[in-house]
């Protein structure tokens, strides 16, 4: 088994405790290893590290979890980096979900304005995280977390030599829960999908090894006027009808704009609020589980409930095991995806042994699909770029050819407000 040292940078965050669960889960696959949790709250580190401890010493594991706040120190001499963060906390994302209302534009976590800010934060960490490692763990490989991980992957693997992929488990819930939706058994869905994170559609979609599209399409006309189904659910089954593939959840936001805007624009609180209610009690779960001898967290009292992360640990295990897996990645196209540009980041099917990741050739995007995920692609490309070393010029540009604006007076007026919004991030270049 592999003996290695990971660093964990956003090792003291909320979905932190969640993510040891996962290392600890997997403990037997990395035994003689040494996890350091890296943040800029030691409080919160602390505790994240006698969780973690205590989960160790029970299941009598050979891991060792230190912690620091000093990212270099911590960096140094690992083999794995976990990168899993959130530039501005809770409060940046309530400014990205809030300010596009104002302007008739949908606010989003990684989709339109929001996700454009939430990725020059992100990347303009990121950028400072690559140099420490280039600096003090050059072979090292990082597995990436943080959001929007399409376009910070975009930004490094452009700027940098650092091994750099991104994950999300998006492709292995999205397609499957089109069953659960109709009332089948999701275990027995086969789906492979291709595109770009939170972009992606299915290219391959069976139920029982039978194709599962007739299966939906029948089982929509039954209910599309169910009012006792979600609209969002009724939404996306009409999308996959319609298409003859699966989407990603976050196609709503493009094809079905209007409605949504007006949900956005009714209701009282925006997600970043919902979750800010519930912070206090997330750490005093975590404050009280870390007091007993054998901590057992509540998925219903845990950010994003437990086994967080699971897909990069995954990802860990099948490269420095060799263990030749199959899992959805984020990294640089290669031919993977045959009508999207070869060396742009894609969310595609790779095969993961000690050599790293290789795309797998998974052919083109149907082309009913291909048009949003082509602009969606450019505007990624535009903002990695603008977010790494361009202007506010640049940065604009950007903005303005996002599918959700697509208005130059719009972008303009969108970007000078969060830019001041959000100016204690981003670095000057990208203000003036």
């Amino acid at each position: 088994m592999a003996r290695i040292k990971i660093a964990y940078i956003g090792g003291g965050s909320t979905r932190a405790p969640g993510t040891m669960v996962s290392f600890i889960h997997q403990g037997q696959n990395f035994l003689g290893s040494e996890i350091v949790l890296i943040d800029l709250d030691e409080e919160r580190l602390a505790l994240v590290k006698k969780l973690a401890d205590k989960m160790i010493a029970v299941r009598g594991l050979d891991l060792r979890v230190s912690v620091t706040t000093r990212r270099r120190d911590g960096l140094r001499d690992c083999d794995a980096v976990l990168t899993s963060y959130r530039p501005g906390g809770f409060e940046a994302r309530h400014l990205d979900e809030s300010i596009p209302l104002k302007y008739g534009v949908i606010g989003q976590e990684t989709q339109g304005p929001g996700g454009f800010f939430m990725a020059l934060r992100s990347i303009a960490v990121m950028k400072e995280i690559i140099a420490d490692v280039e600096a003090v763990c050059p072979k090292a490989r990082v597995f990436n977390y943080t959001n929007p991980v399409n376009i910070v992957a975009e930004a490094v693997t452009h700027n940098s030599p650092v091994w750099f992929a991104a994950f999300c488990e998006g492709p292995l819930f999205f397609g499957h829960d089109f069953a659960e939706w109709i009332g089948l058994d999701r275990t027995r869905m086969d789906v492979a999908m291709i595109g770009l994170n939170h972009g992606s559609w299915s290219v391959r979609h069976t139920y029982d090894g039978q194709d599962f599209m007739p299966l939906l399409e029948h089982a929509y006309a039954a209910r599309c006027r169910d009012t006792s189904l979600p609209a969002w659910k009724l939404r996306l089954m009409n999308l996959a009808v319609t298409m003859g593939a699966l989407p990603a959840h976050y196609f709503q936001y493009y094809y079905f704009k209007e409605e949504i805007l007006s949900e956005l624009q009714a209701k009282p609180t925006t997600r970043a609020q919902d979750i800010m209610a519930r912070v206090p009690d997330y750490w005093q779960h975590y404050r009280e589980q870390a007091e007993r001898d054998d901590p057992q967290l509540d998925p219903r009292r845990s950010r994003g409930g437990i086994h967080e992360l699971e897909l990069a640990i995954d990802a860990m295990d099948a490269i420095f095991n060799d263990r030749g897996e199959v899992l959805p990645v984020n990294v640089p196209n290669r031919g993977s995806i045959s009508n999207l540009p070869d060396d742009r980041v894609v969310e595609t099917q790779g095969y993961l042994d000690r050599h790293g990741i290789t795309p797998l050739a998974m052919g083109p995007l149907p082309p009913q699909v291909l048009g949003l995920v082509e602009m969606l692609s450019e505007y990624q490309s535009l903002t990695a770029q603008a977010a790494w070393s361009g202007t506010k010029r640049d940065a604009v540009r950007a903005l303005a050819s996002n599918p959700l604006v697509f208005s130059l007076h719009k972008a303009q007026a969108i970007y000078d407000e969060m830019a001041a919004a959000h100016a204690r991030y981003l670095p000057e270049r990208l203000l003036r």
